[in-house]
C-alpha cells in the first residue's frame, strides 16, 4: 500500500448512483484523485438517520488517509430521516430482517469493484450506530472482509455461527450507550467468544450513544434522546480505526 496522504486538496468527493433489483440506491464515494495505485476500501454504513453530510464527511476523513471510501445507502433513493420516529420505522426492518441489510450491502460492494482506483482485494467496512449493526451482521453472515469496525453500534444481531465470521472485527463503544445495555454487551461478547472471534472491544468512559457525531448533543436535546458528542472518545476510536485497518490491510 503506499504511504497515506493527509492531503484534502485532492479529495475526489461525488454521489454514486447504483441499484439493488429495482430499488434506486444513492450513495457518496470519496478518493485521493493523486496517484495511480488503486487504494484500499473501506465501506460506510450510516447511522439511521441516513446518508447524512456527517456520514459523508466520515468518507471524506478516510479519503484523507488514502483510502477509497464509500457510504452506501441503506434506505433507498438517498432517503433521510428527520426525526427518530421517521429513523426508527426506516431502521426497524433492517434488525427484523438480516437479509435486507445484507442485500443493500451486496449491492454497494458490487458497485465499489467497478471502480479502478479501489483495490478490491482489500476491503473493510465500519458502520455508525445502526450501521455498526449492519456491518458486524454482515461479517457474521459470512462477508469476508479485512477487518470490520463498530462505532456505537447495536451489537446484538445475526447469529454468531463459527466458520461464517472470518473478518477480524473492533468495537468501539460508549460506556455509558443507554441504548445498547449492559447486559447486551455481555451476551454479544459471549456469542463472538464462543466461536474463537477474533474482535477487540474498546469502552469509552462517559461516552453516550453517538459519541463521534459532532452534532450529537443538539438532536439529543432536540428530540430528548440520551445521545451525545464526546470529543475525547471519539478522537480516541478514530485513532483506533486507523491502526486496526493498517494492522488488517498490509
Amino acid at each position: 500500500m503506499d504511504t497515506l496522504s493527509n492531503s484534502e486538496s485532492h479529495i475526489k468527493k461525488m454521489p454514486v448512483t447504483y441499484a439493488e433489483g429495482n430499488l434506486s440506491l444513492n450513495g457518496y464515494i470519496a478518493f485521493d484523485s493523486t496517484g495511480t495505485s488503486p487504494r484500499p476500501v473501506v465501506l460506510v454504513i450510516p447511522e439511521w438517520w441516513g446518508v447524512t453530510d456527517y456520514i459523508k464527511s466520515r468518507a471524506d476523513k478516510l479519503a484523507s488517509l488514502g483510502y477509497f471510501a464509500m457510504v452506501a445507502d441503506m434506505y433507498g433513493n438517498g432517503a433521510i430521516a428527520e426525526d427518530p420516529g421517521t429513523a426508527q420505522k426506516m431502521s426497524d426492518p433492517f434488525y427484523k430482517d438480516f437479509s435486507l441489510g445484507k442485500g443493500r450491502i451486496d449491492a454497494a460492494l458490487a458497485k465499489v469493484k467497478t471502480y479502478p482506483e479501489a483495490d478490491t482485494s482489500k476491503i473493510a467496512a465500519i458502520g455508525y450506530c445502526f450501521g455498526g449493526n449492519q456491518v458486524l451482521n454482515e461479517a457474521k453472515l459470512g462477508e469476508n472482509f479485512k477487518a470490520v469496525v463498530s462505532f456505537h453500534g447495536i451489537l446484538l444481531g445475526a447469529p454468531a455461527v463459527k466458520g461464517l465470521l472470518k473478518s477480524p472485527i473492533l468495537i468501539c463503544h460508549g460506556n455509558d450507550d443507554q441504548f445498547v445495555k449492559p447486559d447486551e454487551v455481555a451476551k454479544f461478547k459471549k456469542q463472538l467468544d464462543s466461536i474463537g472471534a477474533d474482535y477487540s472491544f474498546k469502552a469509552y468512559p462517559g461516552a453516550t450513544h453517538a459519541f463521534t457525531n459532532p452534532q450529537a448533543t443538539e438532536l439529543g436535546k432536540k428530540f430528548n434522546i440520551p445521545i451525545a458528542y464526546n470529543a475525547a472518545a471519539d478522537s480516541a476510536s478514530w485513532q483506533e480505526m486507523k491502526d486496526f485497518l493498517l494492522k488488517y490491510f498490509k
